[in-house]
């Protein structure tokens, strides 16, 4: 009775283990979507295995669909890494991308892509979330998250990475 209850043990110990090592077990850090007024917390999703995110929104000069598509690093922050819209004048004229555009794989959610003109990586990522832009958050395997929706009487809201811990899971 006693070793079957130090093996349980030591097994249960083992989990918890590895449970708490990033990258394994439970989500151990979270995209979180904050008041920027107030520092709520309006939703949170758990990070995508392969830490690529995607921020659509209605360009408001075109009128069409248009994504800002980024890498979570290993240091938890947002690296911008590409552009994607409908419409190939929003890469060119709107973003002024410095090489040219090329068209998307047919399996892709948009019909072009670019490489963004200025190098950006940042811990949180401040973003206007009205109707009219219809920012929405794109995460592999979840829901689109529709900020426009998640926000009061200021559109401002506010996308990070956060541990667990921090946010309350």
């Amino acid at each position: 009775m006693e070793v079957r209850w130090s093996a349980s043990l030591i097994a249960l110990v083992a989990i918890l283990a590895i449970a708490s090592v990033p990258g394994t077990g439970d989500d151990v850090s979270r995209l979180t979507i904050r008041d920027a007024e107030g520092g709520a917390l309006l939703a949170s999703v758990p990070l995508p295995a392969d830490g690529a995110v995607a921020l659509r929104y209605r360009n408001s000069l075109y009128g069409s669909l248009a994504e800002e598509r980024f890498t979570i690093t290993d240091d938890g922050e947002l690296q911008l890494v590409q552009l994607a819209s409908d419409e190939l004048a929003v890469l060119e004229e709107y973003y002024a991308i410095a090489t040219p555009a090329w068209r998307a794989a047919d399996d892709d959610r948009r019909a072009w892509l670019a490489e963004p003109a200025l190098a950006m990586t940042t811990e949180q990522l401040r973003i206007a979330a009205t109707d009219l832009g219809e920012r929405t958050l794109i995460v592999e395997g979840e829901e689109p998250l529709p900020l426009w929706e998640l926000q009061g009487a200021d559109p401002t809201v506010v996308l990070g990475v956060e541990d667990r811990t921090l946010i309350g899971y």
